[in-house]
């Protein structure tokens, strides 16, 4: 079995337009992007040997160039290893000595992340010169242009590491298996065509990147325009080009939420989108109702890297949307899913529980960690540690982590519901709740909050809100106006360092 689709499509639509670099406008057809892959496979192999089952990982901002190594490394049978590049050295330096890479293939202007012990050989890019892109043009002519290679889907391509927000972060084993499972789950989902145009803002090392926004297009025999990072301007501006003719984009709610505190921001000019899809974090009803309201297809969705894409509200079905606009919608087609107990025992509809999945698209463990492997399975399926419900209609809606809950008094509270009302107020553009110790109530919520540019909010005025919107024991009895929210660069909230700038502020 093979899915080489750089390949297939090289073959079938040789001159269709594959990929761009938004930041060096270098296009690629699909016989040009096979050509440069075929050559990347030679390239590789003359710097660092036979790659089968070796690591190689890479240091870089968002580009096409990433995408030529990742197919490379899957034709080679290398494990292609994206990182995370807005880590601290120690953290970067945790990384490389966990996968062991064989090649690094790194930014000059992030290369004082790599320690000085590293000893591998490195491929430098820089703006003044792309050593990469120079050797794949000097490499030899390959004569296997367009011709697949047989190969076992199972087996791993790709290592995708968490955000490390707690503990030591784990890289999720992606299979060939996998990427594809997740791909053709997006496309049937929310209606990816070859003639559909995605942009990639989301970074090649989180799985909303590379599985989502990169690879499905190209599944698909579409277009990618690789943008090197999200900026809510330059993104606005992309997404409105109409000579571009974007009509694909994923983003986690804060990258929505950014857009539209632009000066000038017209929700309506988005409307000629396919699909905006949301995912890496509960977005809240108010925020998707306004979109909608522009006439933008705000669709909602959920998958991990250890998942890949696994639930997603139907895209174009506006009334279906409308019915429950914060759900993450339905199961896509290789994905099975239970919602269970504190002891592994199926709830019944409209029970909250941990959401376990199995299919195709969900990963077959962590690099080199067993005891994880041992906790993260039962039975064939996969414990994610979400909490969520299903509704009656079999939509699924996400809670919260389950990490992020606390108790006060008694009663569970999860933060993205307090955070979801709060959202409700035009005058906060950001919100994250966390929970902080209470003599009286064992814990109670602190919300933080980031007002939109230009309005005034109190703290009285935003806790007798959220009294109209809550039971009692929700409402934060604490608010902290700040500047900015702590995020990964995945857009996840890092709620660790709420948690501890606010026990700093108590101390």
């Amino acid at each position: 079995m093979v899915f080489d689709f750089i390949a297939h499509y090289a073959r079938f639509t040789p001159n269709k337009l594959a990929a761009v670099d938004v930041a060096t406008a270098r296009r690629w057809t699909y016989a040009e992007l096979d050509r440069d892959v075929e050559r990347c496979t030679w390239v590789l192999e003359s710097r660092a040997g036979k790659l089968r089952g070796e690591r190689i990982a890479v240091l870089s901002r968002n580009s096409v160039d990433m995408l030529i190594v990742h197919f490379a490394c899957v034709r080679t049978g290398a494990i292609f290893v994206p990182l995370n590049w807005r880590l601290a050295p120690p953290e970067i330096a945790f990384l490389l000595e966990d996968c062991t890479p064989r090649l690094l293939v790194a930014e000059e202007g992030l290369l004082h992340l790599v320690p000085d012990s590293f000893d591998a050989p490195c491929i430098v890019i820089s703006e003044k010169r792309n050593e990469l892109a120079e050797a794949i043009a000097a490499a030899p002519q390959p004569n296997r242009l367009g011709v697949v290679r047989a190969d076992d889907p199972n087996r791993p391509i790709t290592i995708l590491y968490s955000s490390g927000t707690t503990g030591r972060p784990k890289g999720a084993i992606v299979t060939e298996l996998n990427a594809v499972a997740s791909s053709l789950n997006l496309a049937l989902g929310i209606k990816v065509t070859s003639e559909s145009v995605f942009l990639c803002d989301p970074p090649l090392f989180h799985t909303s990147g590379l599985l989502a926004a990169a690879r499905t297009p190209l599944f698909m025999g579409a277009t990618v325009l690789i943008n090197q990072k999200f900026d809510a301007q330059k993104s606005y501006d992309l997404l409105t080009d109409p000579v571009l003719g974007v009509t694909h984009y994923f983003a986690v709610p804060q990258m929505a939420m950014s857009m539209r505190q632009l000066p000038g921001f017209d929700g309506t000019r988005l409307a000629k989108l396919t699909a905006l899809v949301t995912g890496g974090a509960p977005n809240p009803e108010a925020h998707i109702l306004r979109w909608l309201d522009d006439g933008v297809m705000m669709a909602n969705g959920w998958g991990m890297s250890e998942t890949g894409s696994s639930l997603q509200q139907p895209v174009g079905d506006l009334d279906r949307i409308r019915a429950n606009p914060a759900s993450a919608g339905y199961p896509l087609l290789t994905t099975e899913i239970r919602i269970v107990d504190e002891n592994g025992n199926d709830v019944p509809d409209g029970t909250v529980g941990e959401i376990w999945i199995r299919g195709m698209n969900v990963t077959p463990g962590y690099w080199q960690r067993p005891e994880l492997n041992a906790k993260a399975f039962q039975d064939g399926w996969f414990k994610t540690g979400d909490a969520a419900f299903r509704d009656s209609e079999g939509r699924y809606t996400l809670v919260d982590r389950i990490k992020d809950m606390y108790i006060s008094g008694g009663e569970n509270v999860y933060p993205a519901e307090v955070e979801a009302a709060i959202t409700e107020l035009r005058q906060v553009a950001e919100v994250a709740v966390v929970g902080v110790p209470d003599e009286r109530w064992g814990e109670v919520g602190c919300a933080f909050i980031v007002r939109a540019q230009g309005v005034e909010l109190t703290e009285s005025g935003l806790i007798e809100f959220c009294y109209s919107r809550l039971a009692r024991y929700k409402v934060p009895k604490h608010v902290v106006f700040t500047d900015a929210i702590p995020r990964t660069a995945s857009g996840k909230v890092q709620k660790h360092i709420l948690r501890e700038m606010w026990l700093s502020r108590r101390t």
